[in-house]
């Protein structure tokens, strides 16, 4: 996975770091879910933009077929870096409810 579908993903453009890591870390949890809201709003844009340019080569309108390439691919791995995190966090949960006190 690239620096790239991190960054499309964590909401940060270029610069090869990701956002969360020098935020002040909240203890109730919203840290985690404005980032999680934050990687499926990436998701779905980037998910519109190959959408946009499949649309666009199958008319086509699309003088490049790599850009709507590379969009489809994008897309596609950053929805299953979210879908990882979402179902590590459900693991998670899971498991500090089966813990005894």
């Amino acid at each position: 996975m690239t620096i790239d579908a991190i960054s499309a993903v964590s909401g940060v453009s270029g610069t090869g770091s990701l956002s969360f890591v020098n935020e002040p870390r909240a203890t109730d949890g919203s840290g985690f879910a404005n980032s999680l809201a934050g990687a499926i709003d990436g998701a779905q844009a980037l998910q519109a933009e190959s959408k946009t340019l499949a649309i666009q080569a199958v008319t086509g309108n699309l003088d490049d077929i790599h850009n709507a390439t590379l969009a489809s691919s994008r897309a596609q791995v950053t929805l299953e870096l979210v879908a990882a995190v979402r179902n590590k966090g459900v693991d998670a949960f899971n498991e500090i409810m089966r813990m005894q006190a």
